[in-house]
């Protein structure tokens, strides 16, 4: 009888930078257990996105081209199917925290002290999905 092996945790990204969409692109899932499925720099574009690739992981930014990461986290918390939330921002202030926190947010990071911590979290959450454990 032939085992397949799990499939990885799909992750979508949804940042206004393309720096940082690289830069996440080069973190998440170097073992193989994450993959990112897709990407975006606004709420609209992300929303299909999701829908389109099943992801079931969002790291976001709360600054968006024409939009903003509360949009989408608001968006997101309305879903029947559950998706980890992940905010991944430069305004970590203790009053974006509470707000992203109460908006729907799983996790959130400070992009500049917390990149580290995020990536970790998300190789945690594949990992999990790998041994078909919830943490979340």
């Amino acid at each position: 009888m032939k085992t397949s092996l799990p499939s990885p945790l799909k992750v979508f990204v949804v940042d206004e930078s393309t720096l940082v969409r690289d830069r996440l692109t080069r973190h998440i899932g170097p073992d193989g257990a994450a993959c990112i499925v897709g990407e975006a720099e606004d709420v609209e574009t992300a929303l299909k996105g999701i829908a389109d690739t099943d992801a079931e992981a969002v790291v976001l930014d709360l600054r968006l081209i024409d939009s903003n990461g509360m949009d989408l986290l608001h968006a997101l918390r309305g879903r029947t199917d559950p998706i980890v939330t992940i905010v991944l921002t430069n305004y970590a202030s203790p009053v974006f925290r509470e707000a992203s926190v109460v908006a729907g947010a799983d996790y959130f990071f400070d992009k500049t002290t917390e990149f580290d911590l995020a990536m970790e979290t998300i190789a945690r959450l594949a990992r999990e999905k790998q041994h078909g454990t919830n943490g979340a």
